[in-house]
């Protein structure tokens, strides 16, 4: 795996986001039934998962069900609800054993009672472990704006927040990742080449890394040529190139 240097905030990766995509396509190009790429993409999750334990990453986001995906076929969608909770029955050993708190983003409210108790049931077990998976869940990054801006607005009704001090640090504390890093890479895999309604605001700054490899097969070859890919880059926030290398004599 590369490795990250500790000693630049400009190179270290603390959390990686990713569009798993391409799961029908994997099982068309098979001749299966697109619920058969789903299933492969769930075995994959947990390659994923242990390569990120490898780097020892702080979060890994996953972009397992959005906002809009209720509008597939009802049979797609109870299929993969009926695969989200074997995932969390089945995956809950590799947890434990990586370390890893499971901590869902999105509207869950609106998930199956089953899921949702799965769900809440996992996170407090894992809650006290180092690294995280972050599954988003019935997540679209307009809704999550528009429920913070709700939020938002109750907390000014409450006298919480005033307008006039709003500022993203302010304001961000109100989204679902309120306690999570922003992305430092999102990776999307299958070659689309979209965002997806996916951590918009919080991916502000991410580097953004497109992968032409179906998720079913997105292994450990693709995952390092997308960090690969990441520690090639500059990262400069606003800043000039100069001010950067400027940064990195001086070991900042």
């Amino acid at each position: 795996m590369p490795e990250t240097d500790s000693n630049s905030e400009h190179s270290k990766i603390r959390h990686v986001a990713i569009i798993m995509d391409g799961n029908g396509r994997w099982a068309n190009e098979r001749g299966l039934e697109r619920i058969e790429g789903h299933k492969k993409g769930v075995d994959n999750v947990e390659l994923v998962v242990k390569l990120a334990s490898e780097i020892d990453l702080e979060v890994l986001t996953l972009f397992a069900f959005s906002s809009e995906n209720w509008k597939r076929p009802k049979a797609e969608v109870d299929a993969l609800m009926a695969l989200l909770e074997s995932f969390l029955l089945e995956k809950k050993k590799l947890l434990h054993e990586q370390k890893i708190h499971l901590r869902p983003v999105g509207k869950i409210e609106d998930l199956p009672e089953n899921v949702r108790n799965l769900l809440r049931e996992t996170c407090r077990e894992t809650q006290s472990y180092p690294r995280t998976l972050a599954l988003a869940l019935n997540y679209g990054s307009r809704l999550e704006v528009l429920e913070a801006v709700k939020k938002y607005a109750q907390a000014v009704g409450d006298g919480n927040e005033h307008p006039d001090e709003i500022c993203w640090k302010k304001f961000s504390k109100y989204l679902y990742t309120s306690d999570l890093p922003d992305p430092d890479l999102m990776i999307r895999t299958s070659g689309e080449t979209r965002l997806s309604n996916f951590l918009l605001l919080q991916s502000a700054y991410a580097e953004i890394y497109y992968s032409p490899v179906n998720w079913p097969e997105f292994g450990r070859e693709a995952f390092e040529d997308a960090l690969k890919s990441y520690h090639q880059r500059e990262r400069r926030f606003g800043k000039t190139g100069a001010q950067i290398q400027e940064l990195k004599v001086a070991g900042k």
